[in-house]
């Protein structure tokens, strides 16, 4: 099995996820730690199993509907990693 494409995916993924966790929380990753940084990127890959699953059988259901199925993973990892940046 070719795992090119989805390793192509999968980094797209993650680059669209950590954009909007930056973009959104701007002052948090500024002023958090390594290990916090460290602790949302580790809910971000935790999460990303169950996220690209659904977003696969989102695009199997409609396939015209691919690039919103994309956007709404991204916002789905990014708002575990968003969560866990802003947990007190």
């Amino acid at each position: 099995m070719d795992t090119t494409n989805l390793d192509t995916l999968a980094k797209k993924l993650a680059d669209a996820a950590l954009t909007v966790l930056v973009r959104t929380c701007r002052e948090e990753v500024s002023a958090a730690s390594r290990d916090e940084l460290d602790a949302a990127c580790a809910a971000m890959r935790a999460k990303s199993s169950t996220v690209i699953d659904q977003m696969l059988d989102d695009v199997r259901i409609a396939p015209w509907a691919a690039e919103n199925a994309f956007r709404c993973a991204a916002l789905d990892l990014a708002q575990v990693g968003i969560v866990t940046l802003r947990k007190p």
